[in-house]
């Protein structure tokens, strides 16, 4: 057989191969097995089961994770195409004077009598506008129909259906709901449970792939950043390696903020923080007499507005006195008011989740205009606030632009890293990266507390589990019949079972 003659020396780590010029790909032109280790230990053992494990994974799960990262690159841009969208909605000229909230808010009642007013959002800045939130007839639930006024002339400018705690408006709610369930309700959530229960797996794998091939290198450049160089398996290898590595961090937290609000794997992550004592507390609004007010459902997808029953008869100091009572306690910049509820009164919070953020609360006595509660954000419990800056940061809310653009750019690195990878898949054909049974190679103090691990994780993340056990199914059953047929033929092992190498998507 022929051999092909580099044109250029091999440089000291694994030699790669060019790219196929023509359709008759060879066995020789296939990625030789890497240089084992000096020395033998504990990733010379793991290598083939990661390998594995991260091809096949990212070749079945990558699908999944290619839709969740257009969707969710869409969502990211999708704040500031509302501002462009809806600028008649959003935007006034900057007038003279703002009127009192209460005549904004009797203002979208006479647009719409039919509707019930839950909330207030006053305009947050000169040349923006008050929202008026309303619940009624033709308001889907977990909706409101938000009613923007002009804070100077108490004009309405319009009305938009808005969802979720950051008032997402119909363009960004509807790419909302494609990133969450693709329009498909309950059931469509399996898919991005799905994509987030295996995008860390993949990814520290992918990560441990990369470090180990490239550590007998003797530039940090090779790590660090993608190759040069003419197309080929070796170039696409180095950009997907290199991209990975830069975001790995990123895809981790992508994945662990996904989960918290999993249909099945989600209700694991809150019994366990409520365990820690690490639930996100609550302003009492409750009045003398009445029940307390229930839990606050925090932003991202799912979170619905304040939900406000008919008012409370009799004596009520108003939506301005209940503002100034609140600012007066240091809740103050950027508020949302829930109006009062049977039993309840007015719930003044802070909604400038940018850093450093002010979430603070306060409760109002419609009666008296007094003060009967207030929260600090700086008291919740650690956990809760992890898990509100997680969230935040994952609904791009936390810094504002800078947060969205983060988003994007940790999107459109995913969407690459799936597409290089079954680029490379496409290009060693034939073959396979490593053979089934990589587990039986490794010891058994260390496959023990592996397996004992893959088990706990693969019950506290059901997919993960259900999915990785059909996936061990499946290779178990075509092992088991490899080696009956070797047997049947004759033979002991199969060209190329165990050779090779080759990352699938990180």
């Amino acid at each position: 057989m022929r051999t092909q003659t580099p044109s250029q020396p091999p440089e000291p780590r694994e030699p790669e191969p060019r790219e196929p010029q023509s359709r008759e790909p060879e066995s020789h032109e296939r990625e030789p097995r890497p240089a084992a280790p000096a020395r033998g230990g504990t990733w010379s053992a793991l290598r083939p089961l990661v390998l594995r494990l991260h091809f096949h994974a990212g070749l079945l799960i990558a699908p999944f994770l290619l839709v969740a990262a257009a969707s969710g690159l869409l969502y990211a841009l999708s704040f500031q195409a509302e501002k462009v969208v809806y600028r008649n909605e959003l935007e006034v000229p900057v007038g003279e004077r703002v009127l009192p909230l209460a005549e904004q808010v009797e203002s979208a009642r006479r647009a719409h009598p039919d509707a019930t007013v839950t909330a207030v959002w006053p305009a947050p800045e000169e040349g923006a506008t008050t929202r008026v939130l309303m619940s009624g007839p033709g308001v889907e639930e977990g909706k409101s129909l938000a009613v923007f006024v002009d804070p100077y002339t108490a004009r309405v400018r319009g009305a938009l259906p808005s969802y979720g705690s950051s008032g997402a408006l119909p363009l960004r709610t509807w790419l909302d709901e494609l990133h969450r369930d693709l329009h498909l309700g309950e059931p469509g959530r399996l898919y991005s449970e799905l994509a987030a229960s295996w995008l860390w797996v993949v990814a520290l794998g992918g990560l441990l792939l990369w470090i180990g091939r490239r550590r007998t290198a003797r530039r940090a450049r090779t790590l660090l950043l993608p190759e040069g160089g003419p197309r080929s398996r070796r170039r696409t290898l180095s950009w997907h390696g290199s991209v990975g590595l830069w975001a790995c961090a990123g895809l981790l937290g992508l994945s662990a903020t996904g989960l918290t609000w999993s249909t099945y794997a989600g209700e694991n992550i809150a019994s366990v923080r409520e365990q820690l004592g690490g639930a996100t507390p609550t302003v009492s609004a409750a009045l003398a007499g009445a029940p307390a007010a229930g839990g606050d459902a925090h932003e991202g997808h799912g979170a619905g507005h304040d939900a406000a029953a008919p008012a409370v008869h009799g004596a009520d100091v108003g939506v301005d006195r209940a503002v100034e009572a609140a600012r007066a306690v240091g809740v103050d910049g950027r508020i949302a008011v829930t109006l009062p509820a049977d039993g309840k009164g007015y719930v003044v919070k802070e909604t400038d989740t940018r850093f450093p953020v002010h979430l603070d609360q306060a409760a109002v006595d419609p009666a008296t205009g007094e003060v009967i509660d207030t929260l600090r954000f700086a008291d919740h419990p650690l956990l809760a606030k992890l898990t509100r800056f997680g969230i935040d940061a994952h609904t791009g809310v936390l810094f504002g632009l800078a947060n969205q653009l983060a988003l994007a750019a940790l999107a459109l690195a995913l969407v690459l890293l799936v597409l290089w990878g079954y680029r490379m898949w496409w290009l060693r054909r034939p073959g396979r990266p490593v053979a089934p049974g990589t587990w039986r190679r490794v010891p058994a103090p260390l496959l023990l507390p592996i397996a004992a691990g893959t088990a706990l994780v693969g019950w506290f993340v059901p997919l993960l589990g259900l999915s990785l056990a059909a996936f061990l199914a499946v290779d178990a059953t075509r092992s088991a019949v490899s080696r009956r047929r070797r047997r049947t033929n004759g033979t002991g092992t199969g060209a190329g079972s165990a050779t090779g190498t080759g990352t699938g998507t990180a």
